[in-house]
């Protein structure tokens, strides 16, 4: 419900502070007044986007404010935690638009975007004009309305739930039924791709051992004559390296007798002759391997040009790089095997989802036609009273081939204003005036079967008057019990009628003009109704008159 409206410099508004209260109320103007430009407030703060110059004083941000109750809207809740956002009982909307043209939106002081104040927005107020295109003509709004007489809400709850695993399904299909197709038409050339690089035999430090090894066998002759000429110097006789060391610890060995120095030096000469014997055996074994094969080198010589020629190929760094690309390769040789098992088990899981969903949507369906006569005969009760006794209302609900978001029906409200007139769709034939009674109609009626927002009308009552006006502001009135509903009228039979009676009205001090809003009391009431009836030179009898329509 909307509590409280603050608008400040706002085109023609200074600051305006407004509050609203449960029920049916009214705002009353003359043409020009501003009763437009309320609105137009109200619309900024529900998330519409903002034109240029709206700024009263050009220098001064405009700020506008509304305020709601929302503590039993469990649909808005739910919206608002999907969202992040803190929900409270008491739910603020702010807008503010700066002198540099940019434009900022709240939610209980949180910035958030346009979009998400919008969604907050429909969840709060509905407005209706005439020279707006009326909800009614949409299928989705027309299917909400049957569904809430019909009190689909838990079948349509269940069907949307199986509608998104329909859907997350049928796009997971397509999703793999084209990524299989495509590794299919690129397997031919994956599966060479892949061949080359098993037939590598790559393995982590593969390249570093083989670069090593072509080194060994390029120089093998010169190896082969180093290593000997080093093992001559270590063990030939007389006078090798090993030999002399050893005659040199003989003599240090009869020095250790004349001190520790001695010792240490021959115990620091033993360990060099083990050292040195070690690494003469070891040469020894590197030349017992080492052997000129040319053959042997060109092997290497062949898988290192494979590997180089590959990094190439692949643009790989090196050969961790290959492997990867080679698993990647494996990966989809896997994909393109196994694919075809993984798409006919989706299928399948695809199947009994929809015939899950058909069953659904035949019982949703069922439900909709079972409704159709006691909607179509209320409405025509409705119209009726509002002066097209005549009118008719049919409404058909016809299944389609396809899955929507709310079932398998296609609604069509069809209008026939006079006997003997053909029916045909609703937005083809009815007038302004008859769309607008035709539209309060339907939201008096749906008011009874679910919870609607606050409801604002902006002279939905233009082009009637008289009794058929009386009879508008009564439906209005009633609705007034279940929802809170705002009317912008010019018809005093409709202002007569509301809880709360506020006026727009321009205050002009000679050098500036503003708009205002007051709430009126019942003395002045009595004085806007007499207006409204007889102009401004109010007569008795227009006061008179007035105090009637307000008895």
């Amino acid at each position: 419900m909307l509590q409280h409206l603050h608008i400040k410099n706002f085109t023609l508004i200074d600051e305006i502070d407004i509050r609203f209260d449960a029920g049916f109320s009214v705002i009353t103007g003359e043409t020009g007044a501003g009763k437009s430009i309320l609105l137009g407030a109200l619309s900024l703060v529900l998330g519409k986007r903002a034109e240029a110059s709206l700024h009263r004083d050009p220098s001064k941000k405009c700020v506008i404010e509304a305020q709601f109750n929302v503590c039993q809207m469990p649909l808005l809740q739910a919206y608002f935690e999907r969202e992040d956002l803190d929900f409270e009982e008491i739910c603020l909307l702010r807008r503010e638009l700066l002198p540099s043209g940019k434009s900022r939106a709240f939610v209980n002081d949180s910035p958030v975007t346009l979009e998400v104040v919008s969604s907050v927005g429909a969840f709060l107020i509905d407005i209706h004009s005439q020279h707006q295109t009326l909800e009614i003509f949409n299928g989705s709004y027309q299917l909400h309305l049957i569904d809430g007489i019909a009190k689909n809400q838990d079948i349509l709850k269940s069907y949307q739930l199986q509608y998104d695993t329909f859907q997350k399904l049928s796009s997971e299909l397509e999703a793999l039924e084209q990524s299989h197709a495509s590794a299919l038409k690129d397997w031919d050339y994956h599966h060479f791709l892949l061949e080359e690089l098993q037939k590598c035999k790559l393995q982590d430090g593969i390249q570093e051992e083989l670069e090593e090894k072509q080194l060994q066998l390029a120089n093998a002759s010169e190896i082969i004559e180093k290593t000997a000429h080093v093992m001559s110097i270590l063990e030939g006789t007389p006078n090798g390296v090993l030999e002399q060391l050893q005659d040199i610890g003989v003599q240090l060995n009869k020095l250790s007798h004349y001190g520790g120095t001695y010792k240490d030096l021959k115990d620091r000469l033993n360990g060099v002759h083990i050292e040195l014997s070690d690494i003469s055996e070891t040469l020894s074994v590197s030349l017992e391997s080492q052997e000129v094969d040319p053959n042997a080198l060109e092997l290497v010589n062949e898988h290192l040009q494979l590997i180089y020629s590959l990094q190439r190929k692949h643009s790989a760094a090196n050969v961790s790089d290959l492997i990867n690309i080679k698993e990647a390769l494996m990966s989809k040789g896997d994909f393109v095997s196994e694919g075809s098992h993984k798409i006919d088990s989706l299928r399948k899981s695809l199947h009994e989802a929809e015939n899950q969903l058909h069953a659904i949507a035949s019982e949703l369906h069922k439900s909709r036609l079972g409704v159709l006569p006691e909607f179509s005969n209320a409405l025509m009760i409705k119209l009726a009273a509002l002066g097209m006794p005549k009118a008719e209302i049919k409404i058909e609900v016809n299944k389609v081939a396809s899955f929507g978001p709310l079932g398998t029906d296609q609604v069509n409200f069809l209008f026939s204003a006079n006997p003997g007139q053909a029916f045909a769709p609703l937005k083809k034939v009815a007038s302004g005036g008859e769309m607008s009674r035709i539209m309060l109609s339907i939201k008096a009626l749906i008011s009874k079967y679910v919870s609607l927002p606050t409801i604002i009308f902006d002279e939905i009552d233009t082009g009637v008057s008289g009794e058929i006006a009386t009879k508008m502001g009564d439906i209005m009135k009633e609705m007034g019990h279940d929802l809170q509903l705002i009317a912008i009228s010019h018809l005093p039979q409709v202002a007569s009628k509301g809880q709360m009676h506020y006026k727009v009205y321009k205050d002009d001090d000679g050098q500036q003009t503003q708009t205002q809003l007051c709430l009126l009391d019942p003395a002045q009431r009595i004085s806007e109704i007499a207006e409204m009836l007889g102009g401004k030179e109010m007569s008795d009898s227009a006061i008179a008159h007035a105090k009637q329509l307000l008895a």
